[in-house]
């Protein structure tokens, strides 16, 4: 490229600056490419890099073109220049934007050391309300807990300031900042999926028969949500890119996974924006005049696994489930192939798939009861066993 622009660094140990920055500054400078480097919310010895074009995310087979052309060393060349600007004011202005709530809030923010402390700080001082920021401080080592708000164990600390606070409540962010969790007045965990069918209850209305996007591995409850807030629900393949590539195909006003990553197309970009995330949910609980509790129960509960992942060997990890697939089409079973196998029986649904990124696979289940959990994972197992591979360790949770 003939230039390239640093999105601007944050400061405290290690600098760093939240990735949806990087989203963002690729649209506000209206850049050819974006490139973030970027460990996630991996382990501190764990690195990659995130990238963006123009015309939308890079992935799958793009990836390993790029990996082609560098390894034939074909590579462009010319003059250029490099200009350091730095956009944390004009981001934080952006996030501002869109916030309207009604009445002040008391908000705990869980940064767990992750990119996005410095921005977070500019954020919240402006934002209406009480802010109460933990672990704000940007320091790769993670000392305080992992920066993965899918693992309840890394929301303890949350649970406990909302608490200690009377807060209405808490947000917490994975790494670099394109991920985000929840937890509700009464400290209860609001899972990712579950937060899409809540922030349907507000876009909604301003797209009827709007299509909203989740992941495979999202609750039934959320796409009856959708379909009952007069959206129309689609599943999709797990993956960010994967996401916001059929989201812009759809024009889907919101999208989310399970894992928390959630797009908005309503107001904003369609990129994961954790921080984005947090002032419209922050608005949305303050304008609904309740809670954000109140907007959670609005749906129906059920039992359900975590998404439990096992190691297998890569060389095995899709063939598992080839073998899996073909022994449920020969049964008849009801399955959803979209990605992996998602099996619907009476009693809910159950779900195997390969991970895109690690040498792992990935199991949930869902029902409306223990017994049928159960059942459900039985099957699972079955299915593992069948392939000779051991039962993996499951943990049902209140969803």
């Amino acid at each position: 490229p003939r230039a390239r622009a640093s999105p601007g660094w944050g400061g405290g140990r290690g600098g760093g600056a939240p990735t949806p920055m990087l989203y963002f500054a690729q649209k506000h400078l209206d850049a050819d490419a974006g490139v973030m480097v970027t460990g996630s919310h991996n382990p501190p010895d764990y690195n990659g890099i995130k990238m963006v074009l123009r015309s939308g995310p890079v992935y799958g087979d793009q990836i390993l073109e790029i990996g082609r052309l560098a390894t034939a060393g074909d590579l462009e060349t010319g003059a250029g220049k490099v200009s350091d600007l730095d956009l944390r004011d004009l981001y934080v202005e952006r996030l501002l934007r869109d916030y309207d709530g009604s009445r002040d809030l008391t908000v705990v923010w869980d940064n767990g050391n992750g990119a996005a402390g410095e921005v977070l700080r500019r954020l919240t001082a402006r934002l209406p309300g009480r802010h109460i920021l933990l672990f704000d401080e940007i320091d790769g080592r993670f000392p305080n807990h992992h920066p993965d708000p899918t693992i309840p164990d890394n929301l303890v600390a949350l649970q406990a300031k909302v608490a200690e606070a009377r807060a209405d409540l808490g947000i917490a962010f994975d790494g670099d900042a394109d991920r985000i969790g929840a937890i509700d007045g009464r400290g209860r965990i609001i899972p990712g999926d579950m937060l899409v069918a809540v922030y349907a209850i507000d876009v909604l209305p301003r797209y009827p028969g709007g299509t909203v996007i989740a992941d495979v591995k999202t609750s039934k409850t959320v796409f009856d949500a959708i379909a009952a807030l007069g959206g129309t629900p689609l599943m999709w393949k797990t993956g960010h890119s994967l996401i916001k590539a059929k989201m812009a195909e759809v024009k889907s006003p919101l999208a989310g996974e399970m894992s928390g990553h959630i797009f908005f197309a309503d107001k904003w970009y369609g990129f994961d924006d954790a921080l984005y995330c947090g002032v419209r949910l922050v608005a949305q609980v303050s304008r609904s005049g309740g809670t954000l509790a109140a907007l959670r129960d609005t749906f129906p509960s059920t039992v359900s696994t975590p998404e439990v992942r096992f190691q297998v060997d890569e060389s095995r990890k899709f063939a598992v489930i080839d073998e899996v697939m073909a022994r449920l089409r020969r049964s008849g079973a009801e399955v959803n192939d979209i990605d992996g196998a998602r099996v619907t029986t009476p009693d809910g649904w159950w779900l195997l798939r390969a991970s895109n990124t690690q040498d792992v696979l990935v199991a949930r289940a869902e029902s409306g009861d223990e017994a049928g959990l159960e059942r459900l994972k039985a099957q699972i197992v079955d299915q593992l066993q069948q392939s000779g591979l051991a039962e993996p360790s499951f943990t049902a949770s209140a969803h």
